[in-house]
């Protein structure tokens, strides 16, 4: 296997683990909210912090390693339209990203918190929930929009 295999195959891998994880652990955390059931929310909070230390985050430093590796080894500027745009979506859904992870953080205290002192979860909780939501979607969909320009290479401009 040659290099650029290589590094496609950990390009291709890590963002199966950045946008499935991210997709699951918010699919789990949105329909457990719901249950409203403490226990299980302080349960899942946690599980979500893990999956995004364990897995998220390795795969958010190895995506733009990875990408601009592809890029050189393929003879793409990194000022390709589609790059661009693809560097941008992606630095668009970081700064989503990075205060999802500290709310992620804090509402899996206050659920915790709540579990251990058989309370029901505060307010805070469920507006830092509403602001994960708010930050969560657009996120999302700007890595959607990553997987289809980096899949078909459009020529955008120029």
């Amino acid at each position: 296997m040659n290099t650029y295999l290589l590094v496609k195959t950990l390009h291709i891998i890590s963002s199966v683990l950045l946008v499935g994880t991210g997709f699951g652990s918010a699919f789990y955390l949105f329909f457990i909210n719901r249950s409203k059931n403490i226990e299980a929310i302080a349960t899942v909070t946690r599980l979500v912090v893990i999956a995004d230390w364990s897995f998220t985050t390795p795969a958010v430093i190895i995506q733009p390693i990875s990408g601009i590796l592809l890029a050189h080894l393929a003879g793409w500027p990194l000022t390709s339209p589609w790059l661009l745009v693809s560097i941008a979506l992606y630095l668009f859904a970081g700064c989503c990203w990075l205060p999802v992870v500290w709310l992620q953080i804090k509402m899996q205290r206050l659920a915790h918190s709540a579990s251990v002192e058989q309370s029901a979860l505060p307010a805070l909780y469920w507006q830092y929930a509403r602001y994960w939501k708010i930050l969560g979607y657009p996120a999302f969909v700007a890595m959607l929009g990553v997987f289809y320009l980096m899949v078909n290479k459009p020529g955008l401009w120029g």
